[in-house]
This record gives structure tokens, sequence and C-alpha cells, in this order.
């Protein structure tokens, strides 16, 4: 860890200093101990080398849906991790030679090895992780046989997985910031240099440098050798192959959150917001799901995943018919803050059509808006609500129809 007057001896021991080093320490020692030998392997596991369903290609774009409806609990396996990567090939980056500068309004510029955040008090947090895009209007109906089933494709940009790294709070009290210091400008190594600004006051609360993801060293898809995890924010602020962050006085308006992430809406006259942080209450009905069919009337198992970067998820309810009324659903443990939630529901169906949808209800009492409900809010004509929009930043409920025959269609425009 090179420095302006400030050595490796003296960090490290400052840092231990801090509350809760001795929980951290020694899952940071045993990620140290294991080194970055494990570099061949990582790489060996390219998705683009496994069978796998859901996925899509193009010049600049990378990605991978969660088969949402094939998993029980609430922690994606790695394998099945969500990735939407702004490039055609992944980076090729050497983690012993990889460093994490941290400039700009700091008393001491400095910069971290590998070798030198392993070291550091470690955390492991459950947190999800959901693309902006997720759940879009217009990707309902737009789907292919290589992308998976509606839910997948629809709503698999989700994922939810434990986190192991060092709070970014550790890095910036270190550093120090100066007077006027307010966000951070944090830039990846992939080749797109991939930038991202964010407040310095979530960073200070709860932002993780993350080199694990369910106890195995982070894969080359997720970011290796590190990246930033911002928890209940949408994705694009946990910038991936994290290299550089820069302390500034202002939020930067970097191309990808100005430009390729922000759409004109009809409430602020046809201009684009650009500035979207956590996301509200969601949820999503994965089982019975569209593309899956009921063998027959009788006791079915409604099963389904909720989350809100707002915190807990403190209810679920779900509706047989269409939203008409609601009943609540059983929470399964643990319930965690800013991680996926999963809950069930005993439904006797009677073998006619239903229409079932659910909505969730997050700490701080708001509660999943319809369709309609959203679209009133961004200043969208009852007319046009009846279509697929260009919209992203989405959190409306999905409703399924059940057919009398047992099979699920998608029902949020038709």
């Amino acid at each position: 860890m090179d420095s302006n007057g400030s050595g490796r001896r003296r960090f490290l021991k400052q840092a231990a200093a801090m509350a809760g080093v001795a929980a951290g320490a020694g899952a940071g020692a045993d990620w140290a101990a294991r080194g970055q030998s494990a570099k061949a392997e990582v790489q060996a596991e390219d998705h683009r080398q496994l069978l796998r369903r859901g996925a899509r290609f193009s010049v600049d774009h990378i990605t991978y849906y969660t088969p949402l409806q094939d998993y029980a609990g609430i922690i994606t396996p790695a394998s099945l991790h969500f990735v939407q990567y702004h490039a055609s090939h992944f980076p090729d980056i050497d983690a012993q030679q990889h460093r994490l500068t941290i400039h700009g309004m700091v008393d001491r510029p400095l910069s971290f090895s590998m070798e030198d955040l392993k070291r550091l008090p470690s955390v492991s947090r459950i947190h999800f992780l959901e693309c902006h895009a997720n759940s879009s209007p217009m990707i309902h109906g737009a789907g292919n046989q290589n992308m998976g089933l509606p839910v997948q494709y629809i709503h698999g940009m989700t994922s939810c997985s434990e986190w192991t790294g060092v709070p970014l709070s550790v890095l910036l009290n270190e550093v120090g910031l100066q007077p006027g210091a307010s966000w951070l400008v944090s830039e990846g190594a992939d080749p797109g240099k991939f930038s991202h600004t964010l407040p310095l006051a979530k960073a200070m609360e709860d932002v993780l440098i993350a080199y694990g993801q369910n106890g195995e060293t982070l894969r080359v898809e997720q970011g290796y050798p590190i990246r930033l995890i911002v928890p209940g924010w949408e994705a694009p602020f946990s910038v991936k192959y994290l290299k550089h962050i820069k302390v500034v006085d202002e939020p930067y308006h970097t191309w990808n959150e100005s430009m390729n992430h922000s759409v004109a809406r009809a409430d602020i006259g046809g201009k684009s917001r650009w500035y979207h942080f956590q996301f509200g209450p969601k949820s999503v009905i994965t089982r019975p799901s569209a593309g899956l069919k009921l063998p027959g009337p009788g006791y079915v198992q409604i099963t389904g995943l909720a989350w809100s970067g707002g915190g807990v998820i403190k209810k679920v309810e779900v509706s047989t018919d269409g939203g008409n009324s609601w009943k609540e659903a059983k929470l399964q443990a643990p319930v965690l803050p800013r991680a996926h939630t999963r809950f069930t529901f005993d439904w006797a169906w009677d073998g006619q059509e239903a229409v079932i949808v659910s909505r969730s209800t997050d700490e701080l009492d708001e509660v999943q808006p319809t369709r309609a409900e959203l679209y009133k809010n961004w200043g969208i004509s009852e007319a046009d609500s009846k279509k697929p929009a260009r919209s992203i930043h989405t959190n409306m409920q999905q409703p399924w129809r059940v057919a009398r025959d047992g099979s699920v269609d998608d029902a949020m425009f038709s």
C-alpha cells in the first residue's frame, strides 16, 4: 500500500483498532491465505462455457438471467447469479497486480493491493443486487428460448448472495476526507472503464469492497477481483472490477448514469431523471408463473421472492382474483434487510381461470404499486398504461393468469 506519509504498518494498526475487528479479522486472514492461485479456476467458469439457459449476447452486452423459477430459499447459487456486463468479453485481470486507488479530496491518497485489502477487517452480509432495467415493461413478450421462462427473463436480473469484503468506510477513514467532500466517483478496470457516482453518506453507511461471494472467491463475471456492493440501491452503483475511487464535492455526470441509464418521463416535462437510488418494495411469484403448468385442481403452494432497498420486508400479500382481495402470505426465515425474502401461500385451486399476484410492504410502510399506480406517478396516460412502455426503474406488481387447463401466462398487458 503506497501512501504519502502513511505506511502499511500504521494503517493496519489503526484499522485493527476499529470496532468489530475481532469478529472479522479471522475471515480476512482466511481469504488472504487462499491467495490468488484460484484465478485460472475462476476464469474457467466463464458462463459462456457452461450449458445454461437464460442468456443473451450482443456486441456491447453480456446478460445472464437468474432462473428464479428453479431454486428455493433466498441465496442464489453463484453460478446462477445474474450478469449485466457492458462489453462483449470479460476482462483478464491479474489480481496480484490489481490495485484500488483512492484519491481526490483526501488527506492521504492511498493505493491498496489485494493483499492489503484481505488483511483488513472483513464482514459478510447477505444482500440482493438488481439491475435498474429488471422487470422493465418493454421486456414483456420480448423473450426467446435462450432467455428462459418469462419470470426469468422479465424479473431474473436480480439475485441474492452473501458478500464478503472490507467496509468502504474503513478505507475512507484512513485516507482522511477533506471538508466539502460529499460524493465518490468509482471506476472499473473493464475495457469500457464503467463509472458511477455515489453519495458519500451511503458509502459510509454500509457499502462493501467485496472480494468473496457465497464462501468462494468472487467470479470473473461478478467483478473479480473486487467490486462495490451498495446494498439496496440499483446495481450500476455496485461497480465491478473496481480500480479507482475519486472523492469529490459534487455528483459527476458519468455516461452510463446520465445517458445510458436514463429515460425521458412525462411527469417532468419529457426530461430524463438522471439519479435513481434505492429500490422500492418489490415481489414476484416465481411458482407458478408463466410457462409452467398446474397438474390439476387442488392444493397449490404459491411461492416467490420479495425485497426492498428500504430495509426489511414487513409483509407480503397474495391475491388469487387479480387484486380484488388479498390475504397475507407466510414469510420464511431469515428475513433480512436489503435481501431477498422467500414467501409462500397455500391455495386450493378450483380449476377455474384465476389471476395470481403478490404485493410487498417494507419497513418504511411503502407498498408495492400496481402498474396503473406506478404509471400514474410517472405521468403516463391511462391509455398508454395498458401497453408496454420504454421505462426502467420499476417495481410494479406482476400478475400471472392461470387457465382452466392449468397453463400459466403473463397477464401484465393482456
